[in-house]
């Protein structure tokens, strides 16, 4: 009897690439003492005529400050995302983190004073979205509730009470994002 070697499926390009390239990004920073993360990675405001602040409005999600930073995100981003992209498809999940990244780009250059780098944001779209995998049509399922009450509400709290409310802020927009995206998709299946 022949043994047969199961072959590796790429199952999910764009969270594949994005975890990629986003590790490639920690470690050419690392290479140049994060001057690079910091100059097209971080997102913080600019003159309005400098290309780079809208640039980084959205290349930011790619940035990390550490490894533990990088797998902190990316451990949910690679066992959540593969489910969500194969529900809403590639370019459907692709659009939802480059919209979900925009939000949180410009929120942060037009009410911090703080620099923003890290794809929190896509992490709490995605786990707000993951509750909506078992939607039916004119029902809202508890556990996008829940899910909603435990990690938005978490936020909120540690946005009154700390002195770093900009990441609170990116996390409770990338929730807004998920439940949006969720109700948007699911409305639309449902036609």
């Amino acid at each position: 009897m022949k043994l047969q070697i199961p072959k590796i499926e790429f199952n999910s390009p764009v969270v594949v690439w994005f975890s990629a390239l986003s590790f490639l990004v920690l470690l050419f920073g690392f290479a140049t003492n994060h001057e690079s993360t910091n100059l097209f990675f971080t997102c913080y405001k600019t003159e309005s005529s400098d290309p780079m602040m809208w640039v980084r409005m959205v290349t930011y999600v790619m940035g990390h400050s550490d490894m533990s930073h990088y797998v902190g995100n990316f451990f949910l981003i690679i066992l959540l995302g593969p489910m969500l992209e194969e529900k809403y498809g590639s370019k459907a999940l692709f659009i939802m983190m480059l919209l979900t990244a925009l939000a949180g780009g410009i929120v942060n250059v037009l009410i911090a004073t703080t620099a923003l780098r890290g794809a929190s944001g896509i992490v709490f779209m995605f786990i707000v979205l993951c509750s909506f995998t078992s939607v039916q049509s004119g029902k809202i399922p508890l556990t996008m509730i829940l899910v909603v009450i435990i990690y938005i509400g978490k936020e909120i709290v540690n946005g009154v009470f700390s002195a770093d409310n900009i990441s609170q802020l990116t996390h409770i927009l990338g929730g807004m994002c998920g439940i949006a995206f969720g109700l948007y998709y699911n409305k639309k299946a449902a036609k």
